[in-house]
């Protein structure tokens, strides 16, 4: 069975160029690349597939079959997805866990770029013995990812958020015992500096506010070329949709997600957040029809979309 074509929604010329000159400039790694098009696209929809189907989405990204085979064995390597051999044909489903780990880290692609904050901190000390180098590495890389700074040697903070992410994290690790959580607070009229004045010294703001700025720059004036066409080809809407959620997810991954509080009045965080919103909700009709007709060349209805789609880019700017 076919999805429907919407009449009259021939490619745009102008489209075409900024995605070929967007591939080209920029090349996406294709693991990366399949993971963003499973949790944006397929997740929603169940997260299953067949091989040929991926194949097929990534023909516009300038990706041939081989690359594709190539980088879903890693994919499924590291443990994001599971192959079901079909007869000669492979399909791949989300690994167990898998789903949790793409809930967590496109939470934080689709969450209101500001967190609501009270004023605490939540503090990380790691100790012990049996605490080595290696594993002093791989926890201060997992708690960078959680949004912790490394205030002084051995002790990472962050804005308190009350997700549990500190035990989670040392379990993961195996490092329960090295590992020691409290609530921490400024002193009011202690007569030195807050640790929210230190923000800038521990956190690489300034780093972050130009790729966010970069970010916008590079995507306005597509989104703005978009918005004037009457009948958005689907393909295009689908590529563009997920160069677009690719690029602000590399840089959505490196932001700790500071409350407003501390941030700079003119954040460019919000902006891009509100561009990648509003591009998304636009494009999501059309580029739900290019997915289906990719599910649908391989003998398959596309599942019905997840509610929990509609929560996606849903907080307050």
């Amino acid at each position: 069975m076919r999805a429907p074509r919407p009449p009259a929604c021939e490619p745009d010329p102008t489209l075409a160029r900024w995605i070929r000159r967007t591939l080209a400039a920029d090349p996406p790694r294709v693991p990366s690349l399949i993971v963003t098009v499973w949790g944006d696209s397929l997740v929603p929809h169940g997260g299953a597939a067949w091989l040929a189907t991926i194949i097929r989405l990534l023909v516009d990204f300038s990706v041939n079959e081989r690359a594709v085979r190539t980088g879903i064995f890693r994919v499924a390597r590291d443990g994001w997805l599971v192959a079901q051999p079909v007869g000669r044909r492979s399909r791949y489903r989300l690994a167990e866990g898998a789903g949790q780990r793409f809930a967590r880290a496109f939470h934080r692609v689709y969450d209101s770029p500001f967190e609501p904050w009270d004023g605490g901190w939540e503090a990380v000390v790691a100790s012990g013995e049996r605490f080595g180098p290696a594993a002093r590495r791989r926890l201060r890389e997992e708690l960078a990812w959680a949004g912790y700074a490394a205030f002084a040697p051995g002790l990472h903070l962050r804005p308190s958020r009350r997700d549990g992410a500190a035990a989670r994290i040392a379990e993961s690790l195996g490092l329960e015992d090295a590992v020691t959580a409290f609530d921490a607070r400024d002193t009011p009229g202690a007569g030195l500096p807050s640790l929210a004045s230190r923000v800038d010294s521990v956190y690489d703001i300034h780093a972050l506010a130009a790729a966010y700025r970069r970010f916008i720059a590079q995507h306005s004036g597509v989104v703005e070329a978009f918005r004037q066409r009457a009948n958005p080809d689907p393909a295009q809407a689908f590529a563009i949709r997920t160069l677009l959620v690719h690029a602000y997810r590399r840089v959505r991954l490196r932001d700790p997600q500071l409350p407003r509080e501390v941030l700079p009045a003119d954040w460019p965080g919000a902006s891009a957040y509100t561009l990648c919103r509003d591009f998304t909700r636009m494009a999501q009709p059309m580029a739900q029809a290019h997915l289906a007709r990719a599910y649908a060349a391989e003998g398959e209805t596309l599942p019905p979309i997840d509610p929990e789609f509609h929560r996606r880019f849903a907080g307050p700017v």
